[in-house]
């Protein structure tokens, strides 16, 4: 097994535990600005690490970014979809949804009421997810 290949499974698995830790915690979020529930401890260790979970992911995918193959800085990439995914989009979408579930988990901490806590964590976590989904879905196939 190559380096490559270790973080490249390793980055690929790890996305599953990303995905089920931030499902759970706009779950979360929604039932609890909805249903005007307290904001607990359990929900404020929920969204931590589900954003750490992300914030894992992307040092994960930093180090695969410069070990892949697929991550080519040439004209002729740019014309390739598939090359172009890998080296242009695929990252800036991820970057994009870090920064938005980042920017949840700041709005939440900093909110005076339970409401504004889970409302925080819901949006942002929930806009960050799509994108999330977006940038897996979207990869070119063949």
């Amino acid at each position: 097994m190559t380096l490559y290949s270790f973080f490249q499974h390793l980055h690929s698995g790890f996305r599953y535990i990303v995905l089920v830790l931030v499902v759970v915690a706009i779950l979360g979020a929604f039932i609890g600005w909805i249903g005007q529930k307290p904001y607990t401890g359990a929900n404020r260790k929920l969204n931590l690490f589900a954003m750490i979970s992300v914030h894992t992911q992307l040092l994960i995918g930093i180090i695969l970014y410069f070990l892949s193959p697929l991550v080519q800085f040439s004209k002729e990439a740019m014309h390739d979809k598939h090359l172009r995914y890998f080296t242009v989009e695929h990252w800036v979408m991820m970057l994009v949804a870090i920064a938005l579930i980042t920017i949840g988990h700041s709005k939440s901490k900093k909110a005076a009421l339970a409401e504004g806590k889970h409302k925080a964590v819901a949006i942002f976590y929930f806009l960050g997810f799509i994108i999330i989904l977006a940038g897996i879905i979207l990869i070119p196939r063949g």
